[in-house]
């Protein structure tokens, strides 16, 4: 029978260190991004012509689209941690196994 183990013990709780500090990272940074931080507005993707209007809901959108983004990139680290603790718990188990 083919085993799904694919990472060792130290791999994948380096995994959930980094999922778990990614998690937060990204769900930090797209609430700020959602709230429309103006210390971001350097990592936003806007040209010259989006500061033209008088009104600045073309900024907003590209506010609310990199917050998106962050959420979604959230939402892969937390399902790479998830990965991470599943190998986890295979290797215990592994470690409980008679040969």
């Amino acid at each position: 029978m083919a085993s799904l183990l694919c990472c060792g013990p130290k791999l994948a709780a380096c995994g959930i260190v980094l999922s778990i500090w990614g998690v937060i990272m990204l769900a930090l940074l797209g609430i700020f991004f959602n709230i429309h931080s103006a210390v971001l507005i350097e990592d936003v993707p806007f040209t010259e012509e989006d500061f033209k209007d008088e009104s600045p809901e073309r900024i907003y959108r590209l506010y609310e689209q990199v917050s998106y983004n962050c959420f979604i990139a959230a939402a892969i680290y937390l399902v790479l941690g998830g990965f991470s603790f599943c190998q986890i718990r295979m290797n215990k188990r592994k470690e409980y196994l008679v040969r």
